[in-house]
């Protein structure tokens, strides 16, 4: 069994904004793949499936993102799920919007989630998908920045990554990360104009 982690911040008022990013491709999964992810239980929102012939358990932490760790964790130890076989999804200010970048592991990189999440497992050692939601405008706080909604214009951008961060995650699933960092970090580049 995989777990599909997406970050973000439970209630209304924070939904669609660009810390919730997590949020919007874990229901896109869940659209997709026919999984009920309404289940409360370690803190969190989850719906098990099966997708492409791999059971997985798609959740969405209701802990607030900073403590994102916590239900992670209990859904980890409860599910006797290894970090490897762990995907988290989440919201990445250094990528332009809509822009993905999976990694096998790593820190961090100033995430209050991802640290949490660090801190509760013991290790870096987890794949993740980051969704670019572009950088903070100079003398804007970063919290008011990632609590924040896109543009209309960046809005149709990330509609499509969340497609695109799904789809990343179906392929780390079935033909693994390594195949999936292949396909979707170079993609971008070669969309740009030479």
């Amino acid at each position: 069994m995989y777990i599909i982690a997406g970050l973000g911040n439970p209630t209304k008022e924070y939904e669609n904004t660009r810390h919730n990013v997590g949020f919007a491709v874990i229901d896109q999964l869940a659209e997709k793949y026919n999984i009920d992810v309404s289940e409360r239980k370690h803190r969190a929102f989850c719906g098990k499936g099966v997708i492409e012939g791999q059971k997985v358990l798609l959740i969405k932490p209701q802990t607030f993102m900073n403590l994102s760790g916590e239900s992670i964790r209990s859904a980890a130890d409860y599910y006797k799920i290894t970090p490897e076989d762990l995907i988290v999804i989440y919201d990445d200010i250094s990528l332009e919007p809509g822009q993905l970048r999976i990694r096998k592991k790593g820190s961090a990189g100033g995430h209050n989630g991802i640290k949490n999440i660090i801190a509760h497992l013991g290790t870096q050692e987890f794949p993740r998908i980051k969704v670019g939601v572009g950088e903070k405008p100079p003398r804007m706080d970063l919290k008011d920045y990632v609590l924040s909604r896109f543009t209309r214009g960046e809005q149709e951008r990330m509609e499509e990554a969340f497609g695109e961060a799904a789809e990343a995650a179906v392929m780390m699933l079935v033909e693994g990360p390594d195949r999936a960092m292949n396909h979707f970090n170079t993609k971008k580049k070669e969309a740009e104009p030479v």
